[in-house]
């Protein structure tokens, strides 16, 4: 019985220390020299749009969101909105969509999200609780600039968004993490010509102090 007892302890510690080192690899960035550059905001102020256009324009890739496919499907089958067992499902679908772009760019690429909008979503929306794991890298993951969306366009309603009496609240939650964080960031407002010309003129100062 101690000998059984013994073994299933030792295992136990065995499989959860393969299980922590398994969910770090996944959370973690590919080496990389591009500059890489996140779209931040909270739901509905024009990052895919953003991400879109300025990945047309600097003739590169870009990183889709992993939550939106994952959660529509989710929501089409079971009616359910995210739960907290969704977040680090969500966390590793994201990083592996980026490190697969990351592996395939050779000098600058965009993120329509990353790990820091998922730490800020569970914080929101699961009274103040983010996976320490998550946290960690959502911190640690580099990135060259963040593009902070502003709210001052249009609410567009869809099956996930669901806090449009709380956008500013929302939008303060993700300033915070950026400052907070100690990340660079530029604040993106206006129509999507003037968010687009701020844009290119803020990569191509980063651009040019990299040669």
């Amino acid at each position: 019985g101690i000998d059984f007892y013994k073994f299933a302890i030792s295992y136990f510690y065995i499989y959860r220390n393969f299980w922590i080192l398994y969910m770090e690899k996944n959370l973690k960035q590919v080496n990389s020299s591009c500059i890489k550059i996140v779209l931040f905001g909270p739901e509905s102020s024009g990052k895919t749009t953003l991400a879109k256009e300025l990945s047309k324009y600097y003739n590169c890739l870009w990183v889709e969101e992993f939550a939106r496919g994952y959660l529509q499907k989710k929501w089409d089958k079971e009616k359910k909105a995210c739960e907290l067992s969704d977040i680090m499902v969500i966390a590793e679908g994201q990083m592996r969509l980026e490190n697969n772009i990351a592996n395939k760019s050779t000098k600058i690429f965009f993120c329509d999200t990353d790990l820091l909008v998922t730490m800020v979503y569970s914080q929101k929306y699961f009274d103040g609780y983010c996976n320490p794991k998550l946290k960690k890298y959502a911190i640690e993951n580099s990135y060259s600039l963040y593009l902070l969306t502003d709210i001052d366009v249009p609410w567009e309603k869809d099956d996930l968004r669901d806090r449009p009496k709380r956008r500013q609240e929302m939008f303060q939650a993700f300033k915070t993490a950026l400052v907070k964080n100690k990340k660079s960031f530029i604040l993106v407002s206006g129509s999507l010509k003037q968010r687009l010309e701020t844009c290119i003129f803020e990569i191509n100062k980063l651009i040019k102090s990299q040669k």
